[in-house]
């Protein structure tokens, strides 16, 4: 019963995020749509390391976390105009993909790759969070308001 419960639950969320919001397409449409419009701009170097960030999480959702942060990852690129993926790229998307309850997780795996993630400490506060009911492919959205203001 409790594994009806738990499967439920995350089938129920994937439903919300295939509802199509006011420009008429979903988080899941936005995430598949950056993913493919950045593939030519993924080296071999880029989808190892997004591999090994996503290495902590169970089997069962990996491959959802995966697409989740790839599809950040690539939209902060396109709106760059970046040429390829660089580490830059991959960090601040995946802090920004992450939900903040497994920030511990996350920074744990990093110490051990031994990747500094001090300069991007201000990307956290953008970073996929429950109470905060906005997109992750809206931060490039919030910065600019933010900046503005």
């Amino acid at each position: 019963m409790g594994l009806l419960t738990i499967g439920g639950f995350f089938m129920f969320r994937k439903f919300l995020k295939r509802m199509p919001k006011q420009d008429g397409k979903s988080e899941l449409d936005w995430q598949e749509y950056y993913i493919k419009k950045a593939l030519p701009l993924w080296n071999d170097e880029a989808k190892h390391l997004l591999n090994e960030l996503v290495s902590p999480v169970p089997e069962l959702f990996r491959q959802v976390a995966k697409e989740r942060i790839a599809g950040r990852i690539s939209k902060i690129a396109l709106d760059e105009n970046a040429k390829t993926i660089t580490l830059d790229h991959i960090l601040r998307g995946y802090i920004i993909a992450t939900p903040k309850r497994d920030h511990p997780f996350m920074k744990k795996k990093l110490n051990q790759m031994n990747i500094d993630y001090a300069p991007y400490e201000d990307y956290f506060k953008y970073a996929d969070d429950e109470k905060k009911k906005f997109s992750i492919f809206e931060h490039s959205e919030i910065v600019n308001k933010e900046k503005q203001s």
